[in-house]
């Protein structure tokens, strides 16, 4: 008698991109739209969903928004990641006033970016909004002593790209074990924080620099907030700008403009267009905003769309217009080539961009650096092949995206909370 061994495949790349659109795309309507009834989805549907939770940092806001219990795991890893996004914010607060206190004792002003700042507006409650480090703004000749600050509070910096520095506790510094990080949030893993002198995104090829609308007019030593809400709301749609180029855009991006958003009245949008120097300065923020009104529409006026979208590259407005949110973000599975040309407004910044791509710059050579040195990167070959290789794979192949693959694997081989 034989008897037949089974073994349990590998889900394909096509079954776990799938998955992650249909967890994302229904997430996207939970959270404009809460839902009455739980989806029927498959034990390995439900895993994908914890992964396109975790990959769009809305796990803890699902917590709370959603109107159904899903499968004891799911909803064990819903109340799990709440509850270490309350004690990790616990920690960031504490961080923050103690760094406040330390810039004002030396005369240095730093204004709070992004997630800091919109705590401190109570946009969100604490365990709502997930952070993965704390983004602070100087003024340029301020930057030495803020190291000083940073060192004085035990923060070592590991690492610079071409718009921020980095800075992880001394105490985190690499000791040579290659462990890889929880998923999701763990108040176990170290608060990063990124140092900046401006507020600026390539897109892909032309900068878009926001940085001298920040600061306020007088900012007092120590911790600052942005000059006005209007600038942070800027400041978040310039960051989902960016992040939709590299079809990196997360839900949590999206959620953070929409709860501004319903701030606003029509005279207060016309006022940051205002803030520009030009008509169409803020071309990049019709992406993002016509992304917003699509999942939930009403909160952005028809004529400051109209407005925005004069000043968009055509193939731009087009694809802004059709993409759905899964298309712009981790769960669009396939690496590309060239994933932002259609930001491009002209045929001499495409070429700009090809030639970027092809032979990239040192600051992107530096970014990239930083970026494989990540705990969870060190061990992928894939992160590690020469340029060349992987240009290869981009223009012949479909490799999957490895930062997603990072966290579906974790998933896989998880058992759960």
């Amino acid at each position: 008698m034989t008897l037949a061994l089974t073994r349990t495949m590998p889900p394909s790349t096509k079954s776990i991109e799938q998955a992650l659109t249909q967890a994302t795309e229904r997430f996207a309507l939970e959270l404009a739209v809460p839902q009455g009834q739980a989806p029927l989805w498959s034990e390995f549907e439900w895993q994908m969903a914890r992964a396109a939770a975790v990959l769009q940092g809305v796990t803890p806001l699902l917590a709370s928004a959603l109107r159904w219990s899903g499968p004891p795991q799911w909803e064990a890893f819903v109340i799990q990641q709440r509850h270490q996004t309350v004690l990790r914010h616990q920690r960031i607060v504490a961080i923050l006033k103690d760094l406040g206190a330390r810039a004002a004792s030396v005369g240095v002003p730093m204004v709070m970016l992004k997630g800091s700042a919109l705590h401190c507006l109570g946009v969100y409650s604490p365990g709502e909004r997930p952070m993965a480090d704390i983004d602070l703004l100087v003024r340029p000749g301020d930057v030495e002593r803020s190291k000083e600050v940073l060192a004085a509070a035990d923060f070592v910096q590991v690492g610079a790209t071409w718009k921020d520095q980095i800075f992880v506790p001394a105490c985190a510094v690499d000791t040579g074990v290659q462990t890889c990080p929880p998923l999701g949030e763990n108040v176990a893993q170290p608060v990063k924080i990124e140092l900046h002198t401006r507020i600026a995104e390539r897109l892909p090829v032309n900068e878009a620099d926001i940085t001298a609308l920040a600061f306020p007019e007088e900012p007092k030593p120590g911790l600052n907030r942005y000059s006005s809400t209007r600038v942070l709301l800027l400041h978040l749609l310039l960051h989902a700008a960016g992040n939709m180029s590299r079809r990196s855009i997360r839900l949590i991006h999206l959620h953070d403009i929409s709860r501004l958003a319903t701030t606003m009245n029509s005279e207060q949008w016309q006022e940051l267009l205002n803030l520009g120097p030009a008509p169409h300065s803020f071309w990049w923020a019709y992406p993002p905003l016509q992304l917003l009104n699509r999942y939930q529409p009403g909160f952005i006026p028809s004529r400051i769309l109209e407005q925005l979208h004069r000043g968009c590259p055509s193939s731009l407005r087009r694809r802004s217009q059709h993409a759905s949110f899964s298309q712009l973000s981790f769960a669009s599975l396939a690496l590309q080539a060239l994933p932002a040309r259609r930001w491009c407004g002209s045929w001499g910044e495409r070429l700009r961009y090809i030639r970027d791509r092809v032979l990239p710059s040192r600051d992107v050579l530096a970014s990239r650096a930083v970026w494989t040195n990540e705990q969870w990167a060190r061990q992928d070959p894939w992160l590690h092949q020469p340029h060349w290789r992987r240009m290869a794979r981009w223009l012949f192949g479909r490799p999957p995206r490895r930062d997603t693959m990072y966290i579906v694997n974790a998933v896989l081989n998880d058992p759960g909370p």
